[in-house]
C-alpha cells in the first residue's frame, strides 16, 4: 500500500554502519517508500550499499546530498558523536528526521536541538524499534484494556566479549536505554518517584552487569537488569525478556532470539530481532517504525509516545539519574 494521497514517500539515509544498511535495505523493501539517496563519510561505504541496491545515488557530503536529494524524510543512523550536528542541518533545512537513539552523548548536546523541533516533535521522531515490536505492542494493549500495573521486571543479557570488545561501553547506556523506553510508554511518561542502580565489575574493573528499580508513588516497581554476561553457547545477540505483572493478570513477552532455532553442529538462532528486509517486503518492527516515519512525513499521524522529542529527552535524564544513584564508574 502507499501513503493517503497514493504516492510513495522519498526517503534517505544518513549513516551506514550496520544500523543504517538495515534502514536503508528496509526502506527499499516498502512499497510506501522510495529510498532515494545514502550519505556516507567514506565513498567505500556507499559503493557497498550500491551493490546491493545499484539504483539508489550516494553521496558523502551531507550539504550535497541536501541540495541535490529529493527526499522528505532523513533517516539519521551516524555515529552518536555526530547526531546533533547532522540533525540539526537537516532540521534547518526543513526536512523531516527519523534519529536513530541516543539523541546525543549528553544532554546539553540534545537538548541544543530544541529550538528546531515543531511542536508535537512532528518534524522529529526518534528511532526505537522496540516501540513497534509486535510482542510489545500486544503488551501495551493489555494493559491499557487489563488495569493497573504493580511490577514490571526487564532482563537484558548480551554476550560476556562485549567487555573484552568494548571496553569501557556500560551496559546501563546501552542495553537497559532500550527498556526505559518501553517503561516510558507502559507508565504514561509519569516521573518516577525513587531510583536506584547498582554495578557489578569484572576482576579487571569493567561493568558488566546493571540493575535498577524505579518506583513510583501510586504506580509500579520497576527493576531492570542489563548485563554483558551470556557465554558463547547462547545466542549471538543475547536473552531479552519483559513481565508485566498487574492487578488479577500477567504478562511475558521473550523477544529476542525470535523462537526459531536450527540445529546443525550447535544450535543456532537465525532470527535475534524481529527484523526482514526482503526486497520483496520487508517485515517487522523496522519495517514498521518507517512505515510510521512516513505516515508522520506526510501529516498522516503524530509522532508515537515513546518517539518524540521530548520523550528521548525524559528517558536521556532517566538515565542520568541512574548513572549518578550507581556511583562513580570507575
Amino acid at each position: 500500500m502507499a501513503t493517503a494521497d497514493g504516492t510513495r514517500v522519498k526517503v534517505a539515509v544518513v549513516g551506514l554502519g550496520r544500523f543504517g544498511r538495515l534502514h536503508s535495505l528496509t526502506v527499499a523493501g516498502l512499497a510506501e517508500a522510495e529510498l532515494v539517496g545514502v550519505v556516507a563519510r567514506r565513498s567505500e561505504s556507499v559503493e557497498a550499499l550500491q551493490a546491493e541496491l545499484p539504483e539508489v545515488p550516494g553521496w558523502i557530503d551531507l550539504e550535497t546530498a541536501i541540495s541535490e536529494c529529493q527526499a522528505e524524510a532523513w533517516v539519521v543512523a551516524s555515529t552518536t558523536a555526530s547526531h546533533v550536528a547532522i540533525t540539526r542541518r537537516l532540521l534547518e533545512a526543513g526536512k523531516t528526521v527519523l534519529l536513530e537513539k541516543p539523541i546525543s552523548e549528553d544532554l546539553a548536546g540534545a537538548l541544543s536541538l530544541e529550538p528546531l523541533v515543531a511542536e508535537g516533535s512532528a518534524n522529529l521522531m526518534i528511532g526505537h524499534i522496540l516501540l513497534f515490536n509486535s510482542e510489545f505492542r500486544q503488551i501495551r494493549d493489555e494493559a491499557s484494556v487489563r488495569g493497573r500495573i504493580a511490577h514490571i521486571d526487564c532482563v537484558r543479557h548480551r554476550p560476556a566479549s562485549i567487555v573484552k570488545d568494548f571496553a569501557g561501553e556500560n551496559p546501563l547506556h546501552a542495553a537497559m536505554v532500550h527498556d526505559l523506553y518501553m517503561v516510558q510508554v507502559l507508565v504514561d511518561r509519569a516521573e518516577p518517584d525513587r531510583v536506584s542502580c547498582q554495578y557489578h565489575r569484572t576482576i579487571d574493573g569493567e561493568i558488566d552487569l546493571a540493575l535498577a528499580q524505579l518506583q513510583w508513588e501510586n504506580g509500579p516497581l520497576v527493576s531492570l537488569s542489563a548485563s554483558y554476561l551470556t557465554p558463547e553457547g547462547m545466542p549471538p545477540r543475547g536473552i531479552d525478556r519483559m513481565e508485566v505483572f498487574g492487578e488479577g493478570w500477567a504478562a511475558r513477552a521473550d523477544a529476542n532470539p525470535r523462537p526459531l532455532e536450527v540445529w546443525g553442529e550447535r544450535a543456532e538462532w537465525p532470527m535475534a530481532l524481529e527484523i526482514r528486509t526482503d526486497p520483496e517486503g520487508a517485515t517487522g518492527m523496522l519495517a514498521e517504525e518507517l512505515r510510521c516515519l512516513c505516515r508522520v512525513a506526510r501529516g498522516e499521524q503524530a509522532v508515537p509516545m515513546g518517539a518524540t522529542f521530548a520523550d528521548a529527552i525524559q528517558v536521556q535524564q532517566w538515565m542520568d539519574r541512574l548513572t549518578v544513584a550507581a556511583g562513580p564508574s570507575q
